[in-house]
């Protein structure tokens, strides 16, 4: 029998919004209108949460880059403030970090008055324009009202860039050890680590990274950590790391490294060192179609992207690309990535099983790439990954063996990466392979990007380290279907560093915070194949709000645990947790609205890292999400979900394995309901 209890309603800060639209987060922190992507310059003082994040407040898509900001004492009720820094003649606001600095190393403050200190990137879009590299720049600025109003520094900025496209999002931390401020800054697929005795003058010190981990796209938002081995003395550094894309199911995600740290340089752990070894990539011999090092006689060009095709390496005012053969390539960045259009080639007959190619350049699905056209459709493409370098990529055509067909270089983006490269297109017996970057992620969901943590001043009272992430996907932020406002955060986390039988992983857990919006809830003993537990979504303020499960998996099972989230409208969510694979499954493809992008829909794919056989699953479902949590958080997906309304019900899945201990509790809303 299912038992349900009503719990003492929880006492909630008044905030001055309504926030109650279709699809809107009652539980997670949204902007009450316009866009939002990462988190920066987050801090704790005197009881007080700061977080700024990236905001565009004239739109609800990406766009001129300013700090929004809000506040909180519990890390659920959150007062939006005014808007923190606007951009310059300098740039934009980009991503940055925020600290307190106590013994006022910078001379901004007093000691009586110390200053809260942010260090951020200036994006000049009017440079970037110009096809120059060097766009992006460190700069500071700092409050002396614990973090109200801000005054820009006079001699930003106080890093110049070294002439490196992707140069920013600094991260700074205080190292005991060596009584310096440390920066971690994100250095197109590195990490570069500073130091520097007062916040304004910083040194250079190491780089880590460009042989180590995923580098599927650019790395951003890095943040340094020393955490506490638990269950030990020990301690150890961990390093996080966001790339856009590369993730384990696509888009955007944030891999992390276990290390060393003296303050000057990284130095990854030597099990860490052989578990992320790389593997090389091979590029069959076969049948050249094209290499265009004798033009591009075999293509027709349509446009102006490619009235100089082919291209013998960069154009003027670009970075030069790398990883092509011999001299010619094609590469669309004429008019300094303004330009578009096609380039087409002769028809041919599909001879081989795989047709292998280099391809670099702008991350644009169906925009910017190639294609292939058989019969008039388009049954393959291939978009970069945001880099100038050009990788392998491979298509399996054995099906269309025999019949005729065409190549498509596509070039239909002006804006930022709206360029292609392509080199060397072979037709083979076997797939091109590229080389193989292993990683450790710290959420497998595709929906946790560029998090970083709550900085705390060493005499702080907050002695956790408390996460917050952009809770979407670079895949298709611009296109989820809200409209006042568009993205939310993740729920805070607190990260945890744990021993597995894997090795060292980093744990997340929800905060116990999260516990005091508990207004209700259900339970049951055991449930096994087809039986559901139910909780009504609609809170004490009469709105739909969120919904927290959990419920235990007993010992090493021979089948999978398979369990269903569904509401009243036949939509749903399907999760199977298989321990004998150590894989877990998400499927969001009947969830609700996904007909916004043709990835969203795709079963995202999870490790399955446990410390016990036994171990507890809890699941938090808003309007617009679905966060699971594998025991305290050893594995983590985040998933955004669009469905008419929350799903009220758990139901087990056929062939499951019994569940245990379940419950259900509904989840006040944070907002107020004026």
């Amino acid at each position: 029998m299912n038992q349900t209890s009503p719990l003492p309603h929880s006492p909630t800060k008044h905030v001055e919004a309504a926030r109650n639209e279709a699809f809107r987060p009652q539980v997670h922190f949204s902007p009450n209108e316009k866009w939002m992507n990462d988190p920066n310059g987050m801090f704790f003082l005197d009881g007080e949460y700061h977080l700024f994040f990236q905001h565009n407040p004239d739109a609800s898509v990406w766009g001129p880059m300013h700090w929004g900001h809000a506040v909180s004492k519990d890390l659920m009720h959150w007062e939006e403030l005014p808007i923190a820094l606007y951009p310059d003649e300098l740039g934009t606001i980009f991503s940055g970090s925020a600290v307190v600095d106590w013994n006022n190393s910078s001379g901004l403050g007093t000691k009586e008055n110390p200053p809260i200190v942010a260090l951020y990137t200036y994006h000049n879009a009017e440079m970037e324009k110009q096809g120059v590299i060097d766009y992006q720049t460190q700069a500071l600025a700092f409050s002396l009202d614990k973090g109200r109003t801000w005054e820009k520094y006079s001699g930003n900025p106080v890093i110049e860039n070294p002439g490196i496209k992707d140069f920013r999002d600094p991260k700074v931390m205080w190292h005991e050890p060596s009584e310096k401020w440390v920066m971690v800054l994100a250095q197109k697929d590195h990490i570069g680590f500073y130091s520097s005795d007062n916040l304004i003058d910083w040194s250079l010190e190491s780089t880590f990274g460009e042989e180590i981990g995923s580098h599927g796209g650019v790395w951003e938002c890095p943040e340094l950590l020393l955490m506490p081995v638990e269950g030990t003395n020990e301690s150890r550094y961990v390093l996080l790391v966001s790339i856009s894309p590369g993730g384990p199911n696509g888009g955007s995600a944030t891999q992390y490294f276990v290390g060393d740290f003296d303050g000057k340089e990284f130095v990854l752990d030597s099990k860490w060192q052989s578990e992320l070894a790389p593997t090389v990539a091979t590029f069959p011999q076969g049948t050249v179609f094209d290499d265009f090092e004798k033009g591009a006689g075999k293509w027709t060009s349509e446009g102006n992207a490619f009235a100089d095709a082919p291209t013998s390496g960069g154009h003027a005012t670009q970075p030069p690309p790398t990883g092509y053969s011999d001299e010619f390539l094609v590469n669309s960045f004429a008019d300094e990535d303004r330009a578009t259009g096609t380039l087409t080639s002769e028809a041919f007959t599909i001879s081989d099983p795989f047709i292998n190619f280099k391809i670099g350049g702008g991350h644009h699905p169906d925009r910017v790439g190639i294609q292939l056209v058989v019969d008039g459709e388009v049954v393959k493409s291939e978009t970069g990954i945001n880099r100038e370098t050009l990788h392998y990529a491979s298509w399996n055509v054995s099906q269309w063996e025999g019949e005729s067909a065409l190549l498509r270089i596509i070039d239909n983006e002006s804006g930022s990466w709206g360029h292609t490269y392509i080199d060397d297109i072979v037709f083979a017996k076997a797939p091109a392979t590229n080389r193989i970057e292993p990683a450790i992620w710290l959420d497998h969901g595709t929906d946790n990007y560029a998090g970083v943590t709550f900085f705390n001043s060493p005499d702080s009272k907050e002695k956790r380290h408390v996460f917050m992430g952009w809770m979407s996907n670079w895949l298709y932020a611009n296109e989820v279907p809200t409209e006042k406002w568009r993205s939310a955060m993740t729920l805070p986390r607190s990260l945890h560093l744990v021993e597995t039988a894997e090795g060292l992983r980093v744990r997340s857990k929800l905060v116990e915070e999260v516990d005091n919006l508990v207004e209700a809830s259900a339970e049951s003993s055991t449930l096994v194949t087809g039986e559901t537990i139910s909780l009504s979504a609609t809170d004490n303020t009469g709105r739909e709000s969120a919904l927290r499960y959990s419920f235990k998996v007993q010992g090493e099972a021979t089948s999978p645990v398979s369990i269903r989230f569904e509401n009243g409208h036949g939509e749903f969510v399907d999760i199977e947790i298989d321990q004998q694979k150590s894989v877990v499954l998400l499927d969001r493809s009947q969830s609700g609205e996904t007909s916004f992008n043709n990835q969203f829909g795709n079963v995202q794919e999870g490790v399955l890292t446990t410390t016990s056989d036994a171990f507890t699953v809890t699941v938090v479902v808003d309007r617009s999400s679905l966060e699971l949590f594998i025991d305290d958080g050893t594995t983590v997906m985040t998933s955004l979900v669009f469905p008419e309304s929350v799903y009220d019900t758990l139901r087990v899945g056929p062939d499951s394995q019994p569940v245990h201990q379940i419950s259900v509790e509904r989840l006040g809303s944070v907002w107020s309901s004026d």
